[in-house]
């Protein structure tokens, strides 16, 4: 049950993400962004396990889940952009 809230929670992070950053020039459409979001969840997760944060088995919250659904978005964002410039 912990991935499957996981992932929701990554759906509504990767939304509420991309409203905090549009950006004209990325590329991310709404499935993609929806998706860039579970995985900032799952990096959220894991990352706050490995700090301690929370403990094995406890997931991300809502705001965690948005931090890391913005810093994958920024990322994905830069590297797109990145790419098309080459």
């Amino acid at each position: 049950m912990g991935i499957i809230w996981t992932i929701l929670i990554g759906f509504v992070a990767g939304v509420i993400a991309k409203f905090i950053m549009p950006g004209d020039n990325e590329p991310a459409g709404f499935i993609l962004t929806a998706l860039l979001g579970i995985v900032g969840a799952f990096v959220a997760t894991y990352l706050g396990q490995g700090l301690g944060w929370y403990r094995p088995g406890e997931g991300a919250g809502l705001i965690g889940a948005i931090v890391g659904a913005v810093i994958v978005l920024f990322v994905y964002s830069f590297l797109a952009g990145r790419r098309r410039s080459v």
